[in-house]
């Protein structure tokens, strides 16, 4: 498979829904098939609403039908390629800000889903007087959330050269084979921008 580049300012408002975000988002991170109950399951969607999405991406190029093994009930969804990109051809009015506010909503639910699941695990085990278990402190691990920002000053040359060098680091730590994911390793969500500020140029 190859990337997907959506152009089309068609497509790029099919995809400014935060469901459809998230299917694309497990779809290509995991280059693994789903079917419609089980990216339901995940988006909070009656399985009849995702099926609609789905084929909604579909249409542009987005997803595509999986070949199904056993039971064949029920249709499965992979990733039309190995990556997607939004190109509008740098136009300022364009629905991929809508897509970058969806972003960037999915960016807080799961940091607030992270920050609830942890305070619960710690009042959980505090109502029942747990010892805390060997190796797990009942505080976050500070290296559990990670959120960043730098103002660079950067030719067109430097941004291009740093957004491959990002992707190529990010795929370093891919899995080969997404069937087989390492002990104790947890799932990440990570989120990388470069986004031009011109708020304060330099006089």
């Amino acid at each position: 498979m190859e990337k997907v580049e959506i152009t089309d300012p068609k497509a790029i408002r099919a995809l400014a829904h935060a469901a459809r975000l998230e299917v694309i988002s497990e779809l290509y991170s995991t280059q693994m098939s789903r079917t419609a109950t089980e990216l339901a399951v995940q988006t909070g969607l009656t399985p009849s609403a995702m099926s609609y999405h789905l084929r909604a991406l579909q249409k542009w190029g987005i997803v595509v039908p999986a070949e199904t093994a056993g039971d064949a009930r029920e249709r499965r969804w992979r990733a039309a390629g190995t990556d997607v990109t939004i190109n509008s051809g740098g136009s300022l009015a364009n629905p991929e800000f809508a897509v970058l506010d969806l972003e960037l909503d999915a960016f807080r639910r799961r940091a607030k889903a992270y920050a609830k699941s942890k305070s619960e695990s710690i009042r959980s085990r505090s109502r029942s007087s747990e010892e805390p278990t060997p190796g797990i402190d009942a505080a976050p691990n500070p290296s559990s959330v990670v959120l960043a920002s730098n103002l660079l000053y950067l030719t067109v040359e430097q941004r291009q050269e740093l957004n491959g060098r990002i992707f190529e680091l990010l795929h370093d730590y891919e899995l080969e084979d997404p069937r087989r994911i390492p002990d104790k390793a947890e799932r990440m969500a990570t989120l990388w921008s470069m986004i031009p500020d011109d708020r304060l140029r330099p006089s």
